[in-house]
């Protein structure tokens, strides 16, 4: 079930938001009447965001390992050709 409270509730009712997020389930705050914030536990935002990292990383390594760069045109370029199905060399 999607629990969504008031932004308000982070300060009035924090002890039953951090239970509903320590029990795996994000909270959607809202703020008069719009979405706002998702709040997650450590965990959760860990598990979205370590691939991310890991790649991070991985683009680093091998930007240090090499002189070769592309441009921004080059790289979305790609990004955008493979989003719509077009593969690119």
């Amino acid at each position: 079930m999607i629990n969504i409270r008031p932004v308000s509730d982070l300060r009035n009712r924090f002890p039953e938001i951090e239970s509903l997020v320590h029990q795996g389930n994000p909270v959607y705050l809202t703020k008069n009447g719009y979405g706002s914030m998702v709040v997650l536990s450590l965990e959760q935002y860990a598990a979205l965001t370590e691939d991310v990292e890991l790649k991070l990383d991985e683009a680093d390594r091998a930007a240090a390992a090499s002189d070769v760069r592309h441009t921004e045109e080059e790289v979305f370029g790609k990004v955008r050709a493979r989003i719509h199905g077009k593969q690119t060399l």
